[in-house]
């Protein structure tokens, strides 16, 4: 019955399957391998090709699939890679959403070969990609501008990050054949900051990339840009309040990661003139203190993701008015060392309760150490507030009921599916097992916690049986007993981090291989206590584990 379905009723059916089960239905006959190619279509996946003759015959197949999304890597001036271009034009570029050729090194010609064979092409990446700009004679011939422009007709996003020869001229040239252009990267590109130009003046140089000049495409563009990451620019204060300011922009989504000069009041500026902001990076401003916190929560009220990690200056203080955020979906204040955590669980809690789409919270590295009046009191994160003060050792009985906290804590944040803990190192089996209790938490490193016990990796355990990426590297008291209790709980998982646990051997291989099914990538490198022999005795039996990292196991250099 299935033989005399059409190709396209078929392919629709087996769509709906995993993917392992998609391959193997592939090989039932021509008809249904045919039908299993087109439900192989997925435009969220990437396909890195290296540009190299072998890469050809994978080039011809991958054409069937019609694949949207690559990425060429190995690129040089050869005349291989100037073939193997030629076929990915050829086979690939109709169907191409995006493309990306980070880091290569390619001369014009073949760049507008391959771009002009993909007009459906959505994002671009050119991230390093400096000999294609060194020139600066890039898009200078009229007739390939035309060209050029019919391709990228559709281009929403673009990447130019590291480009060290960009400069105004080659920049307005490219951004001119990307009319629909949303969301562009300038990363780490090496742009002058001139607060006595005229913008009235010539602004297209041949030799640097201004200020001024992005200034000027903003001004042109700000009724589509909507995302722009200007990370690691060096950007002053006066120019965050320039962009700010230019009229019509509505930026959704901006990076300033690094941008070390920014000030606190650059940020309160910014936050009055762009309140649709969704999305905020402002980690590595290393000028930015509490004021700069407090004016987000209470400028961007529809903030989803906010980034202030390794923020010297911030303190508890500058939590005080997050609760404000109620749209906020990821947090990550990792490395504020001044951050103790009380005033941050007080605000998530306080009115009315955490933001109740907050998913991600990342906390690593934040030591959140407060040394209490009461002798009998320990410096541990449980002191802080995220974390109930110690129970008694008696565990709850699985009937009893959780009491009802009287104090903020982690347990509020209920739809939690990310937490990272890394080197929170005053952590205690205590007070993991009484907060770490969230059903549908995906993602969680405890790496660097060397209070970490067996104790505490069965009560994890038991508390977060979904997770599907696991990071504990570096807990040197974890023991094969402990794993014998923790892993049939956690039947999900996918990605699992032992490197440096010392004490396991390979009895922790056999049970992690009897209980993790779905593992496929695992990571074991330095343990002394595993051998290698262990280890591709593992991989014999497991071959549905793509990934074993086991560098310097057992101790050998």
């Amino acid at each position: 019955m299935a033989e005399s379905l059409p190709p396209e009723m078929l392919s629709y059916i087996l769509s709906f399957l995993p993917l392992s089960d998609q391959k193997e239905a592939s090989l039932v006959n021509q008809a249904w391998y045919y039908a299993a190619q087109s439900a192989l279509q997925e435009t969220d996946v990437r396909y890195i090709i290296p540009v190299a003759y072998a890469s050809l015959t994978s080039i011809k197949s991958l054409s069937r699939r019609q694949v949207s999304c690559v990425s060429l890597t190995s690129m040089d001036s050869s005349s291989d890679t100037s073939n193997v271009l030629q076929s990915i034009s050829y086979f690939l570029g109709p169907h191409l959403h995006s493309l990306s050729l980070r880091g290569g090194t390619l001369t014009e010609a073949s760049f507008i070969e391959l771009i002009t064979s993909c007009p459906r092409l959505q994002v671009l990446d050119l991230s390093g990609c400096n000999s294609l700009f060194m020139s600066g004679m890039l898009l200078d011939q009229p007739e390939t501008v035309q060209q050029v422009r019919e391709a990228l007709a559709n281009l929403q996003e673009l990447n130019l990050a590291n480009l060290r020869c960009l400069a105004d001229a080659s920049f307005n040239r490219l951004s001119g054949c990307a009319p629909r252009l949303e969301r562009l990267s300038l990363a780490h590109c090496h742009i002058t900051f001139d607060p006595h130009h005229n913008l009235s003046a010539q602004r297209a140089s041949s030799a640097i990339l201004s200020f001024h000049n992005i200034l000027y495409f903003l001004k042109e563009r700000a009724s589509h840009l909507v995302a722009l990451d200007l990370r690691g620019t060096n950007l002053p204060p006066t120019a965050l309040q320039a962009l700010g300011q230019v009229v019509g922009l509505h930026l959704q989504e901006l990076t300033l990661r690094g941008c070390r000069d920014i000030s606190t009041e650059a940020v309160a500026a910014l936050c009055h003139q762009q309140q649709g902001l969704t999305s905020l990076d402002l980690s590595g401003c290393s000028e930015l203190a509490d004021g700069a916190l407090l004016a987000v929560s209470q400028g961007l009220r529809g903030l989803r993701h906010l980034r202030m990690e390794k923020l010297q200056r911030l303190t508890d203080a500058g939590f005080t008015a997050l609760h404000w955020l109620r749209e906020l979906r990821s947090l990550d204040v990792a490395e504020c060392c001044l951050v103790s955590g009380r005033e941050l669980a007080k605000a998530l809690g306080f009115p009315k309760g955490p933001p109740p789409h907050l998913t991600s919270l990342r906390l690593a590295y934040c030591s959140l150490l407060k040394k209490d009046k009461g002798p009998k009191l320990s410096r541990n994160f449980g002191d802080m507030g995220f974390f109930l003060p110690q129970l008694p050792p008696e565990p709850l009985a699985p009937s009893q009921e959780t009491p009802k906290q009287l104090t903020p804590s982690l347990l509020m944040l209920r739809a939690l599916q990310e937490l990272d803990l890394t080197a929170c190192s005053k952590l205690t089996d205590t007070s993991l097992a009484q907060v770490l209790k969230f059903p549908s938490l995906k993602r969680l490193s405890l790496s660097l916690l060397l209070e970490l016990t067996d104790t505490g990796l069965v009560a994890v355990a038991r508390g977060c049986p979904s997770l599907e990426h696991l990071a504990l590297s570096h807990c040197s008291r974890l023991s094969d007993r402990g794993w014998v209790q923790a892993a049939n709980f956690w039947k999900r998982l996918q990605h699992l981090n032992l490197s440096s646990c010392n004490q396991l051997t390979e009895q922790t291989l056999v049970t992690i291989g009897k209980a993790c099914r779905q593992l496929t990538v695992l990571d074991v490198s330095m343990c002394q206590g595993i051998s290698m022999a262990a280890v591709r005795h593992f991989q014999a039996q497991l071959p549905h584990v793509t990934c074993v990292q086991s560098r310097f196991v057992g101790g050998l250099t």
